[in-house]
């Protein structure tokens, strides 16, 4: 079976992380249309998605927020630490300058994947805009706090820690 492996360092390298991975992911869904041998997209070494996926996401590559397939981009792994749960980002860096890594002893895992998702279509969407020290959520007794740290649990990455009183 031949192999391929295209490098989009030149397309879009001139526009903004949004726009570029807009672009690049129309690009490469329409090659994986003509390639039936293509099997999966590994998206800036971080991020590994089935080219089936990758060919029923694509199409909405040019979408408004919150409708564009972000998810193709960005990873979010959930982890389970003693009594608390958490979840950190993949590939989020490219278009925030850093991951999340979250951390609840209080959310169940549903909800706490719908703040991460949220946090980070945000940030995909807009771009490293929460400062550290930063507060989210609906009211008073859903907000965290966001701090700037290296994680201590993933070998000092970069990430928008954030957690909530119980952690």
């Amino acid at each position: 079976m031949p192999s391929f492996c295209w490098r989009s360092r030149q397309l879009g390298q001139n526009l903004r992380p949004l726009p570029a991975a807009r672009l690049t992911t129309g690009v490469i869904g329409a090659l994986i249309a003509t390639m039936p041998e293509c099997c999966a997209v590994v998206w800036g070494t971080k991020v590994a998605r089935s080219a089936k996926l990758w060919m029923e996401m694509s199409g909405q590559s040019f979408a408004p927020f919150p409708d564009y397939p972000f998810t193709l981009w960005v990873d979010i792994l959930p982890f389970r630490s003693e009594a608390k749960i958490g979840a950190v980002t993949m590939g989020l860096s490219a278009f925030a300058g850093r991951e999340i890594e979250f951390e609840t002893g209080k959310l169940p895992p549903s909800v706490m994947i719908d703040k991460v998702t949220g946090l980070a279509a945000y940030l995909v969407e807009h771009g490293a805009v929460v400062k550290d020290g930063d507060t989210f959520g609906g009211d008073e007794h859903e907000r965290f706090t966001a701090r700037y740290r290296a994680s201590e649990r993933f070998a000092g990455l970069p990430v928008l820690f954030c957690a909530d009183a119980a952690s």
